[in-house]
């Protein structure tokens, strides 16, 4: 007797697909074909894990970003 519902749950994408995949996503350029694609491949514990490290990673540019214009004097009057 085999085991389907252990099968459903093995997909085949690495963790570098499902970045790239998280990625486009962000910045909402992923085409409906590519989405169709993602969701027969890739992981969904690892589009889980890239979403948040992606989330922190943006948060993190923002903060140095406003760190550095606030310290270069360009936002001061």
């Amino acid at each position: 007797m085999s085991e389907p519902s252990s099968k459903a749950w093995q997909r085949r994408g690495s963790f570098l697909q499902t970045a790239k995949a998280v990625a486009w996503s962000f910045f909402g350029i992923r085409r409906s074909s590519g989405l169709a694609e993602d969701v027969q491949k890739l992981n969904p514990v690892h589009v889980i894990v890239a979403g948040v490290v992606g989330a922190l990673l943006f948060i993190l540019a923002l903060v140095l970003l406003v760190r550095w214009v606030v310290g270069s004097g360009v936002a001061g009057g």
